[in-house]
């Protein structure tokens, strides 16, 4: 009896392993998707290379050759570093400034995949959904697998892949994007780290003053790239005539001039982020020593005139519209230290600035990777530093933000947690007058005595004064009526009841009496309550 309960049954066994069978196609899907990601975007720039090699007049290789370079520019958009061996002088020059806008065509399909592989299973008896790690890990792999044939296909054509770039840029975008995109299938749920992270990281994470710095770091982060777009457009609108210039005596053919059109859109968020650079202040090298800042243009570049390096300000020293720039980081600190406060007003004045430092962090590290993204080396020597250096950039958007991130964050709390103020102003003025002036008693008691006793007598009086009298004449006293039963009067605390009598006239023999108060329409009588005990 005991040897049959210590191994597993046959019937125990059948369901373990028809799950596996079940689970066997799902993760090949999932692998399978992940290849057509990386295949689709392989495809797109051959295609387009193509068309340009066909359109050229004057073709530098066959078709081999531009299957090649398209298997060198997918990875190129990933970051990884090209090498050109055809130079002038025989040295090998590295290519690798990073077209931006072609990184989104490999993260948008490989996240695609990894939400189609997340949706894949409906849970029921024939498909069951696999687990998010399961998801990740098998689209990531069907991806890098591409990825790795693509760059020894690459190793022939003109411009080779540098191996050791390709082997951490390519896992590095394919396991960003299939996280965001296993992520966002999942219902984008921003619950607890899980068990395998330290538990001092896991509690400090859950602390709200971290989401708060997240959210003020890329509100900073947003206005910076939003004021160096700025830049961007006004200097090419400035320059409207020299960039239209080089854009025409690049080439003469359309073919080329098409790709150039090409190049410079492909380059535009690049354009952005040196934007942002340079309104921070460290600006972006050019090669040769050529250095763009606000406060001047110093060198030549040692590039020929691209119409995006044609909007570029005239040499010599800073004018006041380039330092003017400078109001695209101060803004952007107003921006961090207004989201870095929180609603809640138990939140202490040392906690808002702490959140509003931690923002301005967040920004610097942000702005110091997408620095580091848009440069790159174009070639050796002169060449090898093109673009903003990313720790200068990182550097100087932490200062910016931070100074006035602080007390704008300070302040804005402070306001938010005022305590409520009194009514103050011309309305408060004359309510003040109203019942210093001794009016309201005044108005009060004629409205008192009109009413009879129906109106209370709520003015305080001392109770050893002698209560107020009718300075009306008396009557002749009436004739004594039937006996009544007394009425039970009920004392309130505060209210102090006229109970002098009323003359009424005399009445008829025989007639009813009438009620000494008469029927109000409309009245609401409310019960007696019972007083607590």
């Amino acid at each position: 009896m005991t040897q049959v309960t210590e191994r597993e049954t046959p019937l125990q066994a059948a369901p373990r392993a028809a799950a596996g069978r079940r689970r066997s196609p799902a993760a090949a899907a999932c692998v399978l998707g992940g290849a057509v990601a990386a295949g689709l975007g392989l495809g797109f720039l051959a295609v387009l290379v193509i068309v340009l090699w066909i359109s050229s007049p004057y073709p530098d290789s066959g078709p081999g050759g531009a299957l090649h370079l398209a298997a060198g520019l997918w990875l190129l958009a990933h970051g990884t570093e090209l090498v050109r061996y055809e130079t002038l002088s025989g040295v090998p020059a590295p290519v690798g400034v990073t077209p931006l806008l072609l990184v989104a065509l490999p993260a948008l399909l490989m996240r695609r995949a990894a939400r189609l592989g997340s949706a894949s299973g409906d849970g029921g008896d024939a498909d069951e959904v696999l687990p998010a790690s399961a998801i990740f890990s098998a689209v990531t792999c069907g991806y890098l697998s591409v990825g790795s044939l693509a760059t020894v296909y690459a190793a022939a054509g003109p411009m080779p892949a540098d191996p050791l770039s390709a082997a951490w840029h390519v896992p590095l975008v394919a396991v960003l994007a299939a996280a965001g995109g296993v992520w966002s299938a999942k219902g984008r749920p921003v619950g607890p780290l899980p068990h395998w992270v330290p538990g001092t990281v896991r509690r400090a994470a859950a602390r709200p003053r971290y989401g708060v710095a997240l959210r003020a770091g890329a509100a900073g982060a947003l206005v910076l790239l939003g004021g160096g777009a700025l830049i961007v457009g006004a200097s090419l609108a400035w320059h409207a005539a020299e960039v239209q210039a080089s854009f025409l005596a690049l080439t003469g053919v359309w073919s080329g001039r098409f790709a150039v059109l090409l190049l410079a859109l492909a380059l535009l968020p690049n354009a952005v982020v040196w934007g942002a650079a340079y309104a921070l202040g460290p600006g972006f090298a050019l090669g040769a020593g050529a250095t763009a800042t606000p406060l001047g243009f110093a060198g030549s570049p040692a590039l020929p005139r691209f119409p995006l390096l044609a909007a570029l300000p005239p040499e010599g020293p800073g004018t006041l519209l380039t330092c003017a720039t400078a109001g695209v980081p101060v803004l952007a600190g107003l921006a961090v230290g207004w989201f870095a406060v929180r609603r809640a007003r138990e939140v202490s004045y040392r906690e808002t600035a702490l959140t509003a430092a931690l923002g301005a962090l967040v920004c610097g590290l942000l702005l110091a990777g997408l620095a580091a993204a848009a440069s790159g080396p174009l070639g050796s020597r002169e060449l090898a530093g093109f673009g903003p250096v990313w720790w200068a950039t990182g550097a100087a958007a932490l200062a910016w933000t931070l100074l006035p991130a602080v007390p704008v964050a300070v302040a804005v709390h402070s306001w938010r947690t005022r305590p409520a103020r009194q009514a103050h102003g011309p309305a408060g003025d004359c309510e003040d007058e109203w019942h210093d002036s001794g009016v309201r008693e005044l108005r009060w008691e004629a409205l008192r005595r009109a009413a009879g006793t129906l109106v209370p007598d709520l003015s305080p009086q001392d109770p050893r004064q002698d209560p107020p009298r009718d300075p009306r004449p008396a009557a002749e006293p009436a004739p004594a009526a039937a006996p009544r039963p007394p009425r039970r009067l009920t004392v309130v605390t505060g209210l102090h009841l006229d109970l002098t009598p009323i003359p009424i006239p005399a009445e008829p023999a025989g007639a009813p009496p009438r009620p000494l108060v008469p029927p109000v329409a409309g009245a609401r009588v409310l019960p007696r309550r019972k007083p607590p005990a």
